[in-house]
């Protein structure tokens, strides 16, 4: 019946969009409006949301203050934080409305949610009053459920104008804070709040220069209005210092004291998910990254194609459902670019044909299949190859889901995490050799 309806109705349909505004306000209503009663920010774009929540997160934790936090790995209420398994990157309209409320009652002074571009479209965020709206970077992505990159960049547009217009609390500023260094920086800078900034490697509010970038962090010098101070981070690569730049941006406009920023940023470890090393006794490097889009991959792959001394491989696969079909031909071209081997495997094919998707990936790899390139949907025998396969020095990338607890096959969700799996193969592999 759910797939009747969802082929009777579009994402997009007009019937389906009031369903869903009808339930942002039937569930805001119901748990009393908690956002009214915090400081709410919301971090929006493509690429980095999870991070920057996370990394504002603990700058708001560094400074003393009671913090809720919902995002795509991960939800915290003041101390308590655990793993996101929802597979959302912003809750449904009742949960995201009871965790807000959670947060209330434990006396949260702060929210910081992770917006997609869904929940924008879909209301999920109806009824929540933001005060600062953070834009991380735009790429094309989702443009099957929007229609266009212009829609999709209109949806996102939409939470800033909603930002700007959500009434003013008590003592509370509108922010608006940018990334001055995107190409659609102007799109985002045209809409209206009580306080505009902008962060980026150039010419911003916010801006950093003298980096210095290592296998194990990054350092820089962080130019804020009439000062500057250096930041050491455990966090590595390029997009990671732009990551900290929103963050530390966004802090300033709550008035958190310079010093709390450094110590919020410095203390941040990786993300589970994002970059994270799997370390089982192993004389290879093995890495964990959410990336599931052609830019995203680039990134990891460029960065530790720049580390590894040996060879690099990647393991990786497309979302299915229809997702962004485009990409998956550029995911293999950029795989093909920078790893010595390449596995295709499973991402979340959902209903989609798995093998459908794998050679639709495949038509961005130009090599032979058997020498250097392997396609194997089976997700655990595409990583127990490179796994096998990988000696000392070498560095394999296992891309797409992160830190997820699940992966959704045709026939419905299956628990499933990369790093626990991968650790189970190391350990098996160590202890047979030994």
């Amino acid at each position: 019946m759910k797939n009747f309806l969802n082929k009777l109705f579009s994402d997009q349909n007009p019937l389906r969009l009031l369903y869903h505004k009808i339930k942002g306000i039937l569930a805001a209503l119901y748990y009393r409006y908690p956002a009214d009663k915090m400081i709410i920010i919301g971090v929006t774009g493509t690429k980095g949301k999870s991070t920057t929540v996370n990394l504002i997160t603990n700058v708001l934790n560094a400074s003393g203050n009671k913090v809720g936090m919902a995002s795509t790995i991960n939800f915290q209420i003041n101390e308590r934080r655990w793993i996101n398994d929802t597979k959302q990157t912003t809750l449904g309209h009742f949960e995201l409305q009871k965790l807000l409320r959670d947060m209330v009652n434990a006396g949260c002074k702060y929210a910081v949610i992770e917006v997609s571009s869904h929940s924008v479209t879909q209301s999920r965020i109806h009824g929540i009053n933001f005060d600062v709206g953070v834009f991380t970077n735009v790429t094309p992505e989702h443009i099957e459920y929007h229609g266009s990159f212009e829609n999709y960049l209109n949806a996102k547009g939409d939470f800033f104008r909603k930002v700007s217009k959500d009434v003013r609390k008590i003592g509370v500023q509108k922010v608006l804070i940018s990334n001055a260094d995107d190409k659609n920086f102007q799109f985002f800078d045209q809409f209206v709040a009580d306080r505009k900034m902008s962060y980026g490697l150039k010419y911003a509010t916010v801006y950093a220069d003298q980096i210095d970038k290592k296998p194990e962090g990054s350092s820089f010098v962080m130019h804020v209005p009439n000062n500057a101070i250096k930041i050491d981070m455990k966090l590595p690569g390029e997009f990671n210092i732009y990551n900290a730049l929103a963050a530390a941006t966004c802090a300033l406009s709550l008035n958190i004291p310079i010093d709390a920023i450094k110590n919020g940023l410095e203390q941040s470890l990786l993300i589970p998910g994002r970059q994270e090393s799997v370390k089982a006794g192993q004389s290879f490097s093995v890495i964990v990254d959410y990336a599931h889009t052609a830019e995203s991959l680039e990134q990891v792959l460029s960065l530790y194609r720049r580390l590894t001394k040996g060879k690099l491989y990647v393991v990786f696969g497309a979302t299915g459902g229809g997702r962004d079909k485009v990409k998956r031909p550029k995911m293999g071209e950029v795989a093909n670019e920078y790893a010595d081997y390449i596995v295709v495997s499973n991402d979340d094919p959902y209903e989609e044909d798995e093998n459908e998707i794998i050679e639709q990936i495949s038509r961005g790899i130009p090599r032979i299949e058997g020498k250097n390139f392997w396609k194997i949907p089976d997700r655990r025998e595409a990583i127990r190859l490179s796994l096998n396969m990988a000696r000392e020095g070498d560095c394999v990338v296992v891309a797409g889901k992160g830190s997820e607890e699940v992966i959704v096959l045709k026939g419905g969700p299956r628990p499933w995490n990369d790093k626990k799996v991968i650790e189970e193969l190391l350990k098996r592999e160590i202890t047979v050799t030994l």
